[in-house]
């Protein structure tokens, strides 16, 4: 626990914007920085599993959220 602590204390000395949600047996920290997304998970095991989500720059008109929902629809 002090691990997930100690790791909340850093992104807020460093201004990172983050959010905490409760995931599977864990704790993810979900933080958001300019073209990128990383989900920190610190598991009741006391692993700490860590996914980045970058983004490649390229940007899409409106028109690619019908792509969103193309799979979903009824």
């Amino acid at each position: 626990m002090s691990d997930l602590i100690d790791f909340l204390d850093r992104l807020e000395k460093s201004k990172i914007y983050y959010r905490l949600n409760k995931v599977r047996d864990g704790i993810m920290v979900e933080v958001s920085l300019p073209g990128e997304r990383w989900e920190v998970e610190y598991m009741k095991d006391g692993t700490i599993e860590i996914e980045k989500f970058v983004s490649d720059s390229q940007i899409f008109s409106e028109n690619e959220l019908e792509v969103l929902f193309a799979n979903f629809s009824d």
